[in-house]
């Protein structure tokens, strides 16, 4: 599932033609184009990624087409919005990157009244409490700052305040 993810953030911003922000902005570079500006590096990264690509499944590609066929859709506001939850995806460890996907894993296999429970409440919980999800962001952020061993720590006390 992590390598699939990398395939399809290299896919998507360079060979299937999602706008750059320069494009946006009205420049109107085709992927060729950006693609002739990357460093030699950075272009057989992506050809190693595109051959990843083509070594898949035919049903897991048309899987990606179809993902990515909705993200042409978007908004530019969309786009840019899920470009920046991938960065913030990218800079999180590899453990918790594994603990995110199986979250995310769980949630999809709820079944679909859970989900939309779960949904409302967050958003309810969210406009009832504003200055919450602030903090919510500032505990992200020292997150991000702590040590694994820190986090461990943390985790540790979490799990012995619950048990209280």
């Amino acid at each position: 599932m992590g390598r699939n993810l990398a395939i399809i953030g290299v896919v998507v911003a360079l060979l299937l033609g999602v706008p750059s922000r320069a494009q946006e902005a009205g420049a109107g570079q085709t992927a060729a184009q950006r693609f002739e500006k990357l460093s030699p590096e950075q272009k057989e990264a992506l050809r190693a990624k595109l051959r990843e690509f083509k070594a898949l499944p035919k049903e897991e590609q048309e899987r990606i087409r179809g993902n990515l066929e909705r993200l042409r859709s978007l908004p530019p506001e969309e786009r840019e919005r899920l470009r920046s939850n991938m960065r913030e995806f990218q800079r999180l460890s590899s453990e918790e990157r594994k603990l995110l996907r199986e979250r995310f894993r769980d949630f999809r296999n709820m079944d679909p009244e859970r989900k939309a429970e779960l949904r409302k409440r967050m958003r309810e919980y969210l406009r009832a409490h504003p200055e919450r999800r602030e903090q919510m962001m500032e505990n992200m952020r020292r997150w991000r700052q702590m040590s694994p061993e820190q986090r461990q720590e943390l985790r540790e006390r979490m799990r012995e305040r619950r048990r209280r």
